[in-house]
């Protein structure tokens, strides 16, 4: 069942590449001009030039053959290459005996066929011959009247019975007029075919437009017709007939700069026209696809293959050579101009590429550096990609550079690359850094700091070269030759690549800027106050001998803070706004609280820090009685409710977690059951007092 289907999927592409032929063909024909060159070298004596109404006609009538062939379903389609194949075997049998009975006229020999050789041998080739043609035909047509298709077979039977040459050759006429007359039959037979699949065709196509629209009719022919698929097959083929051509017309191999040369004016011979400049498009769309499928499958093996990017498949690339070509008008010049003008194409497309695979690689080799995955040949494979993806670039700029004389447009193009190896070298750093500290076993101060410098920097020389790209195309745009197509092209790269960017950019500093100064704003936690919450950062879940202090009394270190910080302005743990508390506070347990005085006994300072804290609920509001501000995680919370009268006292429920994917901090649960904003979540040692 799965090799049916392959065959049919191989069916439904082949058999509409000549479909596409014959549309190149006619393009590229042009039929006013043939008859103008026609006339003015024959003077109007030619016989062709009477026929000029009528080869247009043909003209017209071959594109709408075309057409039809290109749209027709595919049980039609084969069908109707199965009758032109027979058509073919009809023909192929009529030459045959055409040639058989030629032969028999120059040799003379009206005798038995036993007593000439040559005349034997003659006789059982054309009936081996006649014989096959049938046995097609009847097989092809899925016929068993083998009959229908044995008229050639005449001449051949009354040579075997000693009929005389001449009545042979009228044998021979007869049996050609029979053929030709079933063919006619048969076409008569299904005249109203066409017809009537026109009429089923837009009936079907009213009903889909009615009910879904022109774009689910426009996708449902995308998917039936395989058009990416089908003129990348219509351009391979295109492409190798002309490789075959000229290397047939050449007896001596060409040099290495004369193959690259042959490669660029192939390419340019065969994107003359819109039908193989869609070709040309689809097959770079397929290349750049499977470039970067083997830079996933080389990072990840088959993993890569499970969550697949749709900005990944090649898209980008194909439509970056299409706007490109029909900006410059590639498909109007001369062939050299065009070969010329492709290596611009083609190099920005190769540098699309290699961002595409830097995109890939970014966050693959990041994350590799982050983790202790210790398997050399994951770091060597990842390292490897960067280093090609650090040279190629610089290597490729290098190489037009010497082809081309250096101007403003080369520069923004070899500036591509350029970014592309210095992005790659920030990655290469970055992934330094990361390995740096996991063979420490120690965090690396200011690490966040390097990164986002590393980060910034060439995010800026990629701002500062589209503000250059924009400002050079403003200037042409009003000092040059103004398009539709150009201001387009700069509206667009004005706002994705500028505004965008730099929006996306001050953002960024905003947000950080933002959050040192909530850091910087918090207070830090003394030596004592580490002691009493004795506890690990909720975000990173080490050990801290050095931490900050929220508004809501949570410790964490600074730079895990800071970090959560840049992505949101609440607490880690209890979700609590730190956007307007900017102010320093003092906290429970500070220094000043947490220091008995000069005339107090020690002793009695730890009596009272060990004493349960006891929480008295009246009607006018809620008093804490002598309870200091903090205490240990070894003693637990009670409180009292004085308007049920109940003077039990009920322990407050505190959930610990101890599970690093637990919370949004990083180990603690952000569940919030009655909606007051407090998720009554803790840590091991910071049990809150409510007052």
């Amino acid at each position: 069942m799965a090799m049916k289907t392959r065959v049919e999927a191989v069916l439904n592409v082949g058999l509409r590449i000549p479909s596409i032929m014959l549309l190149e063909v006619l393009y590229r024909w042009d039929v006013s001009s043939f008859f103008q060159k026609i006339q003015r070298s024959s003077l109007n004596n030619n016989p062709l030039f009477q026929y000029k109404y009528i080869a247009l006609y043909l003209h017209y009538v071959g594109y709408i053959l075309s057409l039809v062939l290109l749209t027709l379903p595919r049980q039609h389609l084969v069908q109707l290459y199965l009758y032109v194949l027979t058509a073919l075997l009809l023909f192929a049998g009529h030459q045959l005996s055409r040639d058989y009975v030629r032969a028999e006229l120059e040799s003379g020999f009206e005798g038995p066929l036993y007593l000439e050789p040559l005349s034997m041998n003659r006789f059982t080739t054309a009936l081996i011959g006649q014989v096959v043609v049938c046995t097609l035909c009847s097989c092809v047509m899925q016929t068993k009247q083998i009959w229908l298709f044995s008229a050639h077979l005449l001449p051949l039977v009354a040579r075997l019975c000693l009929v005389p040459l001449e009545t042979i050759v009228f044998i021979n006429r007869f049996a050609m007029i029979f053929t030709g007359l079933e063919v006619l039959y048969f076409i008569a037979a299904n005249l109203l075919v066409p017809y009537n699949l026109a009429k089923t065709a837009y009936r079907e196509l009213v009903q889909v437009v009615e009910v879904y629209g022109l774009l689910a009719l426009g996708m449902s022919l995308w998917n039936q017709l395989v058009l990416p698929v089908l003129f990348m097959c219509f351009w391979l083929v295109l492409f190798a007939l002309q490789i075959y051509t000229y290397f047939s017309t050449r007896d001596q191999p060409p040099s290495r700069e004369r193959l690259l040369f042959l490669f660029l004016t192939s390419i340019a011979e065969c994107c003359s026209t819109p039908y193989s400049l869609l070709g040309l498009v689809f097959t770079v769309s397929f290349v750049a696809l499977g470039v970067l499928t083997l830079c996933k499958f080389y990072l990840q093996g088959y993993r890569a293959f499970m969550n697949d990017n749709a900005m990944h498949r090649g898209m980008t690339e194909g439509i970056t050579l299409l706007i490109l070509a029909v900006q410059t008008g590639l498909i109007e010049l001369q062939v050299i101009h065009r070969a010329f003008l492709l290596s611009i194409i083609l190099f920005i497309v190769v540098a699309s590429i290699l961002q595409s695979m830097l995109e890939i690689a970014d966050p693959i080799v990041l994350a590799l550096g982050a983790s202790r995955d210790k398997s050399l040949w994951k770091h060597f494979r990842a390292v490897s990609l960067c280093l090609f993806l650090l040279i190629f670039p610089a290597y490729m700029a290098y190489m037009i550079c010497q082809f081309f004389r250096m101007d403003f447009w080369l520069l923004i193009i070899i500036s591509s690359s350029i970014l592309t190896s210095l992005q790659v070298l920030g990655t290469l750093l970055i992934y330094i850094l990361f390995m740096v500290e996991e063979i420490r076993k120690a965090p690396v101060e200011n690490m966040d700091e390097v990164i986002y410098i590393v980060n910034g920097t060439y995010r800026l020389l990629e701002f500062l070269v589209a503000v250059c790209v924009v400002a050079y195309g403003v200037s042409e745009t009003l000092f040059g030759e103004w398009t539709v197509m150009g201001s387009t092209i700069i509206l667009v790269h004005s706002y994705y690549n500028v505004w965008l960017r730099a929006q996306l950019g001050w953002q960024s500093f905003l947000l950080r800027r933002d959050a040192v100064h909530k850091i910087q704003n918090m207070p830090t936690a003394s030596t004592l106050q580490l002691q009493q919450h004795n506890d690990i950062c909720s975000i990173c879940f080490q050990d801290m001998k050095s931490a900050v202090i929220t508004p809501c009394s949570h410790f964490f270190h600074a730079a895990c803070l800071k970090k959560w910080l840049y992505v949101q302005e609440t607490c880690p743990l209890c979700h609590g706004q730190l956007k307007s508390q900017l102010q320093p506070i003092s906290a429970p347990g500070d220094a000043t609280q947490g220091t008995p005085p000069a005339n107090q006994n020690p002793a009695e300072v730890e009596q009272e820090q060990s004493e349960p804290q006891i929480e008295l609920d009246t009607e006018e509001g809620t008093q804490a009685k002598n309870t200091p501000p903090m205490i240990t995680s070894a003693e637990p919370e009670f409180e009292t409710d004085s308007l049920s009268g109940s003077s039990e006292a009920q322990p407050k429920e505190c959930d610990v977690e101890t599970d690093g994917s637990a919370g949004p901090a990083g180990g603690l649960d952000d569940d919030d059951d009655d909606g007051d904003g407090d998720d009554g979540s803790c840590s091991t040692s910071d049990v809150q007092s409510s007052s």
